[in-house]
């Protein structure tokens, strides 16, 4: 079965992990397990911290806003428009920098939420 959700439509909740960031379920493992998509909100000045994933490639698709992304080892800006591929077991970690929120829709494969 298929589906449309509308982006303004999704319920944003607090992340279980992170102060000044939330989180939307679009897609959880419960529904599909070989991928999950979601959507973050990360407040001006956060960061998500350096860390790896197991066995999932994260996929993040920058909607509004703009950030610094860890990626090889390094520290590098993206912004609205761009796509972040991270495989499997590659330190990454997210900053929102700028004056406004950092939106980005995010799926990961095999499902991590």
């Amino acid at each position: 079965m298929a589906w449309v959700i509308n982006l303004e439509d999704l319920e944003m909740k607090t992340h279980p992990k992170f102060e000044g960031v939330k989180i939307g379920y679009i897609l959880t493992k419960e529904k599909r397990p070989e991928l999950s998509i979601t959507v973050l909100e990360i407040l001006p000045g956060v960061e998500i911290p350096l860390h790896t994933h197991e066995k999932e490639v994260d996929t993040i698709f920058i909607l509004e806003g703009s950030a610094e992304v860890f990626l090889n080892k390094t520290w590098r800006r993206v912004k609205e428009g761009d796509v972040i591929i991270i495989n499997p077991k590659e330190v990454h970690g997210v900053k929102a920098v700028g004056e406004k929120p950092l939106k980005c829709y995010i799926v990961h494969a095999p499902a991590l939420w």
